[in-house]
């Protein structure tokens, strides 16, 4: 298909769109044009069919004047009067007929079809035609309105009917005269106005029958249904015909009248020529204009096909060959150009991409990435063998805090340099990952030969660099992982040289190849959380309560709502070895909402057992982070009927300050419901003032390493006096963990402390035990200590 034919060509659719606004204005152009032509044609047509009604009117109203005047001239004349009085004298067979005989040469004269003389009574004395006396109403009709002429239909006829009066010299009888309407009148109607017309009749008993017309007969039997009524378009045998209805006799159920028409087609057959000659121009426009786009086009598509196999070429990824500039159009002038530019551009960046992408910016030492696709390229190898060297200096964080982040940066460039020097004697590949650490590729080699050239490195270690004035001793440690022993996949062989150089540094030991035991603690871990997330379906976990003290009033307020797994074969498994796992994966949410849902139905038994208790619950990192968080505790409680205020929810620093902002929105939306706020381990985070001003808490947790050694550190003392005194300005009450001596309970009471929690109370023990512990629990008989004495002690 030629490319100006096919509309998904740029060609195809400059032609198409050129063609089609023309055609679309030569057929809007013909449309109008058309309509104009056949509006106008129906308004003359229209005013024609008007003219000829009032010319109908005019010839009737002429032949009944003509009719009138040969009456008055019957009704005048000598012998007939003369004839009229014999009668009226001798009214006798042979005087009417001497009236008849004067009545029917005048009626032969003049073309009437009925000629009658009525007596002064209006009853028929004698007639010409047997319809005279079914006359006698228009007669009556005439002379009570003095009118010329009446028309009437009678006998299935319709008739122009006039009468004078005969006097002699007082008024004897009437003369009348009647004229039947027939073609004669529609004939000088058509000399007159070239109109067609039809007299139509209809009668009660039957509908629209023609009596004349001047078309033919079966096309007048065609129009004669549903003639009256308004000008209207019909179509007779095809040809659009516009018609005129005049009513001339309206009498009950007989009705009589013309229809007017003439052809529309025939008035528009002078402006078929002028369409015509429309059309040609319109075909020859198309011709020209068909030619004309198709030379614009391909002028604007064929630079344009150069530019896209340029384009192309650029996707492949040639650079090399230039894009020539297009002539013709400035528009795709200038695109050739900017694709050049482009071209241009594209290959001085791909250039950097490929050098920041495969090459480390700082010892231009392959990076991580040209390391996996080197390595992976001797994994593919058929019979390729050889170890991968995983090393990482030691004490390096320390260079960058002591000397300062640039010597540490060229302290990298000079052990690159130096590792470089080594395995170019060797022809081995060399790369730096990350930080210090530096990987390097050694082929065809064994386990052996592997733990030599690791040797080598170690004791090419021990002579210090010198970078400027500084003398810096040079320590590693460096695992070794085989292949294709230890892996077949480019991240496997450096997880496990990973492994291995941890083990090397932990263990001081310099170098250490890679061996299964090294992965035992990992696949434990990962199969403690597989069988975590089983837990709480297998209904494993246990909710765990530990006391809390009013260190004042010495009675039990609440506890906090610890979670413990009680797994299948390991035991009651410690929360330090599962809490963080659940944090780094996330799982932390679900443990959470347990706990929530335990503690929520622990307070429910609680307070019907008659103990208002409230339970602290600690939240972390990725809850505060959750904005449904409170929507979701809302759902716990309500069903419980669990007010608000019986829940503590603890924060940590360390958490709030992760993302200061999203935690302060939960925070006070949690607030707003009611629950108590409180920040646990304080003292141990980084928090500053100004944020804690902000947060909506009621409580400060003072942690327990603070609390553990104030008996016998004064600072820590201090700090816990100051905490107290702290929170108090800013209206909190605290809370102090690890009171785990009477002491330490007195000193903290006379420090104001509110409450208080830790083993001298009682250790952490199983939820359904605590509400027998709470009611059988009583203040330990030690607290005897003066809290004035412990205070002078902090001096």
């Amino acid at each position: 298909m030629p490319a100006f034919l096919n509309l998904r060509r740029l060609e195809g659719r400059i032609v198409a769109l050129f063609l089609g606004l023309l055609l679309l204005v030569q057929l809007v152009s013909l449309v109008v044009t058309r309509s104009a032509v056949t509006g106008n044609a129906e308004v003359s047509l229209a005013a024609d069919l008007q003219t000829g009604e009032r010319v109908l009117r005019r010839l009737l109203n002429q032949q009944a004047t003509r009719l009138r005047d040969a009456a008055e001239l019957q009704a005048k004349d000598y012998g007939f009067k003369e004839a009229v009085g014999q009668w009226l004298a001798h009214p006798d067979a042979a005087t009417a007929e001497t009236v008849k005989s004067a009545l029917d040469n005048q009626g032969e004269r003049i073309g009437a079809r009925v000629v009658a003389y009525f007596d002064a009574q209006f009853q028929l004395v004698v007639a010409t035609h047997p319809d005279a006396s079914a006359l006698s109403a228009a007669l009556r009709e005439v002379a009570g309105k003095a009118r010329d002429a009446v028309l009437t239909v009678r006998g299935g006829q319709a008739y122009q009917v006039v009468a004078v009066p005969v006097r002699t010299p007082a008024p004897v009888g009437w003369v009348l005269m009647a004229f039947t309407l027939d073609r004669a009148v529609l004939d000088d109607l058509k000399a007159l106005s070239d109109l067609d017309g039809v007299l139509l009749m209809r009668t009660a008993e039957s509908g629209w029958k023609p009596l004349a017309q001047t078309l033919d007969a079966s096309r007048a039997q065609a129009l004669a249904f549903g003639a009256e009524g308004a000008p209207q378009l019909t179509e007779i045998d095809g040809e659009r015909v516009s018609s005129r209805f005049v009513t001339l006799i309206s009498d009950g159920g007989q009705m009589a009248g013309v229809l007017l028409l003439r052809s529309l087609d025939a008035a528009l057959a002078p402006y078929r020529q002028l369409q015509l000659l429309l059309l040609g121009l319109t075909l020859l426009g198309v011709v020209v204009f068909a030619a004309l786009s198709v030379l614009l086009a391909r002028s604007i598509s064929e630079p344009i096909k150069g530019l896209s196999q340029a384009a192309r070429r650029l996707e492949r990824g040639d650079y090399e060959t230039p894009v020539s500039a297009s002539p013709g159009v400035v528009e795709v002038r200038n695109l050739s150009i900017a694709l050049e530019n482009m071209r241009e551009g594209i290959q001085r960046r791909d250039a950097l991409v490929a050098n920041l992408a495969y090459v480390d910016q700082l010892t231009l030492l392959p990076n991580r990435a040209r390391l996996a696709e080197l390595l992976q390229q001797h994994l593919l190898t058929p019979e390729s063998h050889g170890a991968v060297l995983m090393l990482n200096l030691d004490r390096f964080k320390r260079v960058n805090d002591v000397l300062g982040r640039e010597l540490g940066d060229r302290l990298l460039q000079a052990v690159g340099k130096r590792l470089g020097q080594l395995c170019g004697a060797v022809h081995a590949d060399l790369a730096r990952l990350y930080g210090d650490e530096f990987v390097i590729v050694l082929e065809q080699v064994n386990a052996r030969q592997a733990s030599e050239a690791a040797f080598a490195i170690l004791k090419d270690f021990e002579r210090p660099l010198q970078i400027d004035d500084q003398t810096i001793d040079l320590g590693a440690g460096i695992g070794i992982a085989l292949y294709p022993e230890h892996g077949h996949e480019v991240n496997l062989l450096l997880a496990r040289a990973e492994l291995a150089m941890d083990a090397a540094k932990q263990r001081q030991c310099g170098s250490l190849i890679y061996h299964a035991q090294l992965d035992v603690g990992s696949q434990e871990s990962l199969s403690l959380l597989s069988e975590l997330r089983q837990a709480i379906a297998a209904g494993e976990l246990r909710l765990y309560l530990q006391p809390k003290v009013d260190l004042r009033a010495r009675k039990i307020v609440g506890a906090e709502a610890l979670v413990r797994w009680q797994h299948p074969t390991r035991g009651l498994v410690p929360p330090m070895q599962f809490i963080p796992f659940a944090e780094q994966t996330g799982f932390v949410r679900q443990l959470t909402a347990w706990v929530l849902a335990q503690t929520a139905a622990f307070s429910r038994q609680a307070l019907d057992a008659g103990l208002s208790l409230r339970l602290s619950v600690n939240l972390s990192t990725r809850d505060l982070l959750d904005q449904d968080l409170p929507a979701k505790i809302e759902a716990l409680l309500t069903p419980l009927g669990v007010a608000p205020q019986t829940l503590c929810l603890e924060i940590t620093e360390s958490a709030i300050m992760d993302d200061p902002e999203r935690a302060l929105s939960t925070l006070e939306h949690l607030s707003a419901q009611g629950f108590k706020l409180s920040i646990d381990d304080f003292g141990t985070g980084y928090s500053s003032l100004a944020y804690l001003k902000r947060l909506p808490v009621d409580e400060l947790k003072i942690d327990k390493s603070f609390v553990l050694a104030m008996e016998r550190d004064l600072d820590d003392a201090r700090i816990v006096r100051s905490t107290v005194e702290l929170a108090h300005n800013l209206g909190l009450s605290v809370v102090a963990e690890g009171v785990e001596t009477a002491r330490a309970w007195n000193l903290l009471a006379a420090l104001g402390c509110n409450e208080g929690q830790g083993y001298f109370l009682a250790k952490p023990m199983p939820a359904d035990q605590f509400l027998d512990w709470a009611k059988a629990w009583a203040p330990p008989s030690q607290l005897e200590e003066s809290g004035e004495s412990l205070l002078g002690w902090l001096g």
